[in-house]
């Protein structure tokens, strides 16, 4: 489907004349394709999938690029790094910047873009930070509702929402979504790292993933500006043959973490803040994720 949509964006950048009838039918089958993915685009978009634990991060199609050239990353919703790339659709987007040592550049699209993410990238690391507005979803059931908040270390939640005396037929909550991806732009080491965007929660990578020999990535999360202490981290391992191991992990008192990596390896970061949602808005709970995803080079 991404090469349908890209095939059809290359059409729209330049004039066609005097097209012939065979182009005019391939133009117009190229159309409604890309139609119908925008249509499904929408639909995964803003509706609530059957399992709500599902991850929303960013992937670039690579980690590492020269410098001045296009940085491509896909937003995908799944599970275990596998999933379905989002298209571009500006009332999905609150915030899509590129962070670097030159400082923070915003980042636009065009409606149905795949991928969604395009950025000239900069020397150095290059950080893309993604921010969602609010989306709104009901439970299928109480057991879904259990699951989750027991599954992402809040099982708190369940005994709270007893205690409420809140129906168990109609969970409802409210969710946004805070990720980011480290791609390299060039070769040079570079002093510019990572830091806190001012999202309501995420993490900030305290190491480059293409440092020589990494044994561990160093990670910080914070919510609302403060180190997280004893926050549950979901770590999703793939190796080079597309396996995925998943592992968890405990913030310290800092809101620190270690994550044991190998070379090769892609790695997606997961944490989630679950809180009683405020009375106007109108549901029961809110989630806000934070999702870190980066590379570690062969060696």
């Amino acid at each position: 489907m991404s090469a349908i949509v890209g095939m059809t964006s290359c059409a729209r950048a330049g004039p066609i004349t005097k097209p012939t009838k065979a182009i005019d039918k391939m133009n117009a089958a190229l159309t409604l394709a890309n139609m119908k993915y925008i249509v499904l685009s929408l639909f995964l978009s803003s509706a609530a999938l059957p399992a709500f634990s599902h991850e929303l991060w960013l992937e670039p199609e690579k980690w590492q690029v020269p410098v001045g050239t296009e940085i491509r990353a896909h937003i995908r919703n799944g599970e275990k790094l596998k999933g379905l790339d989002l298209a571009w659709f500006e009332n999905r987007i609150d915030r899509l910047e590129r962070h670097d040592g030159g400082g923070v550049t915003a980042i636009t699209g065009r409606m149905g873009d795949v991928p969604a993410v395009i950025t000239p990238a900069a020397e150095g690391l290059n950080v893309l930070v993604y921010q969602s507005p609010p989306s709104t979803l009901k439970y299928d059931s109480w057991e879904k509702f259990e699951g989750f908040a027991r599954h992402k270390d809040h099982a708190w939640a369940v005994a709270t929402h007893e205690a409420r005396g809140w129906s168990r037929e109609d969970v409802t909550e409210i969710y946004t979504r805070h990720a980011k991806a480290l791609v390299r732009g060039g070769t040079a080491q570079t002093a510019f790292v990572d830091g806190v965007t001012a999202m309501e929660t995420e993490f900030v990578a305290l190491n480059d993933p293409h440092e020589p020999n990494l044994a561990a990535m160093q990670v910080q999360l914070y919510y609302q500006d403060r180190p997280r202490a004893g926050a549950q981290i979901e770590v999703f391992e793939r190796d080079g043959a597309g396996d995925v191991a998943v592992f968890l992990l405990k913030t310290d008192a800092e809101g620190r973490a270690a994550v044991p990596v190998d070379a090769g390896h892609v790695y997606l970061l997961d944490a989630v803040v679950l809180r009683e949602a405020k009375p106007e808005a109108g549901v029961m709970w809110e989630s806000l994720w934070a999702a870190l995803t980066f590379a570690i080079p062969e060696r």
